[in-house]
């Protein structure tokens, strides 16, 4: 059995103390796959985005641990945790968060220009990531000039352009339309098989959970994982 590209080991995240916490995540388990699409369903308040942060290393968890090809992300300092998931994960947001002043091809370059790349190399990659999600032609334009599933492809394509192993996006067609939400979340589930990511995907759309590998529900915190038919057998994390 191949290491998992993302798991997160009995994660629980309580907020304030006493009888006023609130327990948004409880003992969830999870590992996903290099090729695998993990679909994170559930009602509003149910967990997803704070289980979404604990395994992209955006929150810490109370208790439990999230591991990153093998590595323990609490056992890093903060810069070798930096540097493992600008390595390794990338993240598409609900709402695009592009940067509205710049064109289609500026917002995908930004990571790397982060990452201090080559110019010519930067110009290579944000090419290629735009002919990916079909954005080729759109490279000059600015978000306002773009249609919401543009803007959501503009999203993925610069979560890609960096090219990690670990794809996480915090319910990626919350602003579509039925129609364009099933097209972008088509484009994810080819990108995942077609370039081996691991992908963990929320939403509380059930049209979109029949693209996923996987889906982990979640209720009140609390997850149970079902397997896709053909696949393993539903497993329920601890509690």
């Amino acid at each position: 059995m191949t290491t998992p590209a993302l798991e997160g080991r009995e994660l629980s995240r309580v907020f304030g103390s006493g009888d006023t916490a609130v327990h948004a995540c409880t003992d969830v388990s999870l590992e996903v796959h290099a090729g695998e699409l993990l679909v994170v369903r559930g009602p509003s308040g149910s967990g997803k985005t704070t289980l979404l942060n604990l395994l992209g290393g955006l929150d810490s968890p109370t208790s439990g641990t999230v591991v990153v090809h093998g590595e323990d992300l609490g056992a890093m300092s903060e810069a070798q945790s930096l540097a493992l998931r600008r390595e390794h994960l990338s993240y598409v947001f609900q709402s695009f968060g592009l940067v509205p002043v710049l064109s289609a091809a500026e917002n995908v370059e930004v990571p790397l220009r982060i990452a201090r790349l080559d110019p010519a190399e930067r110009d290579r990659r944000v090419s290629d990531a735009l002919e990916l999600v079909g954005l080729g032609q759109h490279a000059a334009q600015r978000p306002f000039e773009l249609s919401g599933g543009q803007q959501q492809r503009v999203g993925i394509a610069r979560a890609l352009v960096s090219s990690p192993t670990v794809l996480i996006a915090d319910e990626p067609t919350g602003q579509l339309d039925s129609q364009t939400a099933a097209s972008v979340m088509d484009l994810l589930h080819e990108l995942v098989h077609a370039r081996g990511l691991a992908a963990v995907v929320s939403t509380h759309d059930p049209l979109l959970v029949a693209r996923a590998d996987r889906v982990l529900e979640l209720h009140d915190g609390r997850a149970t994982l079902h397997a896709r038919e053909g696949r393993h057998a539903a497993q329920h994390s601890p509690a």
